[in-house]
Parts: structure tokens; sequence; C-alpha cells
């Protein structure tokens, strides 16, 4: 079994960073793909930004590319996405989540993952 659990959400103006922490314990966390996912009120969840588990290959939505950064440190068991040049729209709740595989389904997609974290508010005003 594998928990996450999410922090570093908040409220930031347009144009200001966060970075979110996940913080990973349970089975090895450096053997699987981690990817980060987010959820705006009245909207189906999204893929964010996905990172092998050496942390050599990272792919990302196209809404967020150039403005955010998916890393992990796997001797601290915890993934991180330092997100700049916020905007309004990126406001939602943001879940890390954890798979051994990308196959079948591929790293972008929410059903490839087994484990979730509890989500962790951002809030972007303008």
């Amino acid at each position: 079994q594998v928990q996450l659990v999410e922090s570093g959400g908040g409220l930031v103006q347009a144009g200001g960073s966060l970075r979110l922490s996940c913080a990973t314990s349970g089975r090895t966390f450096s053997q699987g793909t981690m990817a980060w996912f987010r959820q705006a009120p009245g909207k189906e969840r999204e893929f964010v930004a996905t990172i092998s588990w050496s942390g050599g290959t990272t792919y990302y939505a196209d809404s967020v590319k150039g403005r955010f950064t998916v890393s992990r440190d796997n001797a601290k068991n915890t993934v991180y996405l330092q997100m700049n040049s916020l905007k309004p729209e990126d406001t939602a709740v943001y879940y890390c989540a954890a798979a051994r595989a990308c196959s079948p389904y591929g790293c972008a997609e929410a059903k490839t993952y087994n484990y979730w974290g509890q989500g962790t508010q951002v809030t972007v005003s303008s």
C-alpha cells in the first residue's frame, strides 16, 4: 500500500508561484511513476504532469507547459510541482497519484494510477 499526502496549496495572485509537495510512504516509492492531476469545480479531473521513477522523463499538459515543473527526490520519498506564472484558470484541487507502470492506459490517464492523495486547494486570484 502507498500513502500520499499533498501540501503547499494556498491562495496566490495571478502571476505568482507555489510549490506543491507530495510525501509518500508505504511501498517502494522510487520504482513508481508519479503524476499530478487537478480538478476544478464542476469539471472533470485533468492531467497536469507526470514523472518517471528515475526523474529522467517528464510530460506536461499543454495548458501548463513552460510554467509548471515536476520533480522528485527519491531519497525523501517526495514529488514536487513547481507552479510559476499562475493564472486564475489554474484554480483547482491538485492531487498527486502513483502507479507502478503506465501501461496499458498511458501516464496521462487517471485510471493508470492506483494510489491518490487527498488533494490540496490552489486558488489563483485575478
